[in-house]
């Protein structure tokens, strides 16, 4: 009987040991990386992430740990000169190395992912383009890096993969519950939607009510169990530095054969010359105007810091007409569902209201006071106010690019005074970049998983090593009574 007590007294010491969740000392986890290549119309950046190689598949685990803007234009601008394409790329990857422990650098999955300008490059010289990719390729497979490819994305790539990237970093997917131990997912009306707006093109992707309109329109993306079909389309030649052209060329027609052309979006004061040959250069333009003159004549525009009047030139250049009465319709007569949900809006829309100094939630009364205030303002006063650390580049085009978003979020893709306090202006969201680098790296590595998170997950091993344990002396005990 004593033997049996002992043995008894042991048993519930283990049951209780199970129960109890015992700090062990376990070995630190390995750390993964990976890093994308963003190689957009106007400028090429590079991100890095990591994560720990044990939670691989869990929601939120990825950290960025450098951002890193190459230096130059696009790698599309060395379409004459594709082996300085390859050339730029090298001040970032020296500097991803320097964060990179050396042991860990051949193992790193290392993309390049290309958006507008390589498409409209492709558009315009098939050839130039294979060569420009061949020598970003060339560069980066000589650095100790597990190179998986240099390509172009379609559009809707570009939206999808920036919505996987914002709902990822805001736990829209999964959560897991430590109250439940299980992974619980989010409601519906969770998913956040994506306003992307780059040089060359702009992206809106998010989950319609209901069925999507167009199944040319349509993906869906089964992620953690569950399957979601999202609306997304891409618009070519709808960036903003491709609508500058747009609006100066038109101008230029419309004033012709005057060299010197009256800019209602840009300040008072500011001037700047425009070759006609950079006009005909790009796709969007179409160069092949015969409203163009022939040869590189200039053409002075002159700023008339007139935000009604930049709101009307935008405007025109919008085909809207092509919708009719239709209300499910955006540009140039697609077809899209209304806007649903809420809305994160980054890359260059987040960077021109940063500009224009806005708090987060200003109603849109507020917003169009502010685009007049800030196209009211001469080029002068502009250069010499606190705004004069900006690039200086942009500095006079912020009131054609504000006009143009109001324009674009408006009348294209149909919000309006009341859906307009759904969309978020922000770039980081989960101490990351919002962009679709994160996710094109999460889906080629596959650590957005199709199917569900196991349901149990994160047990310290001290609570599966006491488990067994209660077992085994289980067992023994029953065994013990057995022979007595």
């Amino acid at each position: 009987s004593s033997i049996i007590g002992a043995l008894v007294a042991l048993s519930i010491i283990a049951l209780v040991l199970s129960l109890v969740r015992v700090e062990d000392v376990t070995l630190p986890p390995t750390v993964k990386y990976g890093m994308v290549f963003d190689a957009g119309s106007s400028h090429t950046s590079l991100f890095v992430y990591q994560w720990d190689s044990d939670k691989e598949n869990n929601t939120g685990v990825v950290s960025q740990t450098l951002s890193c803007d190459v230096q130059g234009q696009g790698i599309s601008s060395y379409a004459n000169n594709p082996p300085e394409a390859g050339n730029s790329l090298r001040e970032c990857l020296d500097k991803a190395l320097q964060v990179i422990p050396a042991e860990k650098q051949r193992d790193v999955p290392a993309y390049l992912g290309a958006t507008a300008g390589m498409r409209l490059l492709r558009e315009q010289n098939s050839s130039a383009t294979e060569q420009v990719l061949a020598e970003v390729a060339k560069t980066m497979q000589e650095y100790p890096v597990a190179f998986k490819g240099a390509r172009i994305l379609t559009g809707e790539e570009e939206g999808a993969y920036g919505w996987i990237t914002i709902n990822y970093l805001l736990d829209s997917f999964t959560k897991y519950s430590p109250k439940a131990h299980t992974w619980l997912r989010p409601e519906a009306a969770n998913i956040f939607g994506a306003l992307d707006l780059g040089g060359a093109s702009t992206q809106i992707t998010f989950m319609p009510e209901g069925s999507v309109l167009s199944q040319n329109e349509a993906s869906e993306l089964t992620l953690y169990g569950y399957s979601y079909k999202i609306y997304a389309h891409s618009y070519l030649c709808y960036g903003q530095d491709e609508m500058l052209k747009r609006l100066a060329k038109e101008l230029i027609v419309e004033s012709f054969p005057s060299t010197r052309v009256q800019h209602p979006c840009y300040p008072k004061g500011y001037k700047e010359l425009v070759s006609l040959s950079s006009l005909r250069a790009s796709p969007c333009t179409d160069g092949g105007d015969p409203r163009l003159a022939l040869g590189d004549s200039a053409v002075t525009l002159e700023g008339r810091g007139n935000a009604s009047a930049c709101l009307a030139a935008l405007r025109s250049l919008g085909n809207f007409s092509a919708c009719g009465q239709s209300q499910d319709c955006a540009l140039d007569g697609v077809p899209q569902p209304p806007p649903r949900g809420q809305f994160i809006a980054f890359s260059a829309f987040y960077y021109n209201f940063k500009f224009l100094n806005l708090t987060e939630g200003q109603p849109l009364a507020a917003v169009r006071e502010a685009i007049e205030g800030l196209c009211s303002r001469s080029w002068e006063d502009v250069r010499s106010s606190a705004w004069s650390h900006k690039n200086p580049k942009r500095l006079p085009k912020y009131c054609a690019n504000a006009n143009y978003i109001l324009t674009l979020l408006l009348d294209a893709y149909r919000f309006n005074e009341t859906s307009w306090n759904n969309i978020c202006f922000q770039m980081k969201a989960g101490g990351a970049d919002v962009g679709w680098t994160l996710g094109y790296m999460l889906n080629l590595t596959n650590m957005v998983p199709a199917e569900a998170p196991a349901r149990l997950k994160g047990h310290r091993s001290s609570l599966w090593a006491a488990a067994i344990a209660f077992i085994i002396l289980t067992l023994v005990l029953g065994l013990a009574a057995l022979l007595l």
